[in-house]
């Protein structure tokens, strides 16, 4: 199946929100809250003139796509790109096409085609310099065969997490990174 088709099959943000059953407010809680920069939008602006459409893979208990997911819509809205959302779990097939580093199923993916279908560039599933912060974190837990090893990881997951929901450095640093990508 070409971009197009995933692209017409997947759902509208707001069809996504309304099917979320986890993470919906605290996602919504960072679009409420987060708003790009004049500079931002100036930014974007020869972008909207490509006419892109992304494509964004995602679950909702996915912790990168509660901070990313908003992140993204707004970028979009300033953009003028019009998203879909496609779950990665229902849709393997597409997912397997961008796997993080060649065997990772990691999410969200945003795949952004033009209007012929083609791709344009890819994002994901994180922010070079959060993907910095997590492995800085992750390189403190014990050994993995340790006996606190699940409780520690667990512990560094909600710290991120609790980081991600009102940190608007961590929002700025994603929206630059995905901004990055679309102005090449």
């Amino acid at each position: 199946m070409g971009l197009n088709a995933w692209f017409q099959k997947g759902l509208t943000a707001d069809e996504y929100i309304n099917l979320m059953k986890q993470n919906k407010e605290e996602m919504l809680s960072i679009y409420e809250k987060f708003s790009l920069s004049a500079e931002d939008k100036s930014k974007l602006e020869a972008v909207r003139a490509k006419n892109l459409r992304a494509i964004v893979l995602t679950e909702d208990w996915c912790g990168d796509a509660l901070l990313n997911n908003p992140i993204l819509m707004r970028v979009a809205e300033a953009a003028g790109i019009e998203l879909r959302f496609v779950l990665r779990d229902q849709n393997l097939e597409l997912m397997d096409q961008y796997l993080t580093n060649g065997t990772s199923r990691a999410i969200p993916i945003f795949i952004f085609i033009n209007e012929e279908g083609s791709e344009v560039a890819v994002w994901g599933p994180r922010a070079a310099e959060m993907q910095a912060l997590v492995m800085e974190r992750r390189a403190a837990l014990p050994d993995k065969e340790a006996e606190d090893f699940q409780e520690k990881q667990m512990e560094v997951y909600k710290q991120l997490r609790a980081e991600y929901l009102v940190d608007s450095n961590i929002w700025q640093t994603v929206a630059n990174s995905i901004i990055a990508a679309l102005v090449k």
